[in-house]
């Protein structure tokens, strides 16, 4: 019944009770869960639902994100965003306006990144099939051009 996500998070969630100083019953008290529940899953063998990790998260004062991503509910690059616009969100120095448009930027650039990295790979996969032959001739007809070009900037 146990799997090797739940076991690691229940390893995760006594080590982090016992940095907090919490005993088993005193977590599971600020949880809102039972004493029982809670030391099955720290155990290994039982796997929470997400709104019981997002209780024990918040009474360990830890992220809810990195627990989905312990248990096998969320994966590394999603807790990533995730954070960064929890981060943004919980900023108190900027007004919601300007976390707005801060989360769209990011939403912006992520986009933007994950195109170049689709044409990136789409490339690359040309080069690698041989499909990729104009390349050649094109640096040819730059110099071609470049000799013939009488650029008065460039002469001083």
């Amino acid at each position: 019944m146990a799997s090797l996500n739940v076991g690691n998070l229940g390893e995760y969630l006594r080590e982090q009770r016992r940095t907090a100083q919490l005993s088993l019953r005193q977590l599971a008290d600020a949880a809102g869960v039972s004493n029982p529940y809670l030391s099955q899953i720290e155990r290994g063998l039982r796997k929470p639902s997400a709104e019981v990790l997002q209780q024990v998260a918040k009474a360990l004062r830890i992220s809810a994100e990195t627990l989905y991503v312990r248990a096998g509910i969320l994966d590394e690059k999603e807790r990533d965003e995730l954070e960064t616009r929890a981060v943004i969100l919980a900023d108190p120095s900027i007004n919601e306006r300007q976390k707005q448009v801060l989360l769209q930027i990011y939403d912006s650039f992520r986009k933007e990144n994950a195109a170049e990295n689709a044409a990136e790979s789409a490339a690359e996969g040309a080069a690698a099939s041989g499909a990729d032959t104009g390349a050649d001739a094109d640096t040819g007809a730059d110099v071609d051009a470049e000799r013939s070009s009488n650029d008065p900037r460039t002469s001083t």
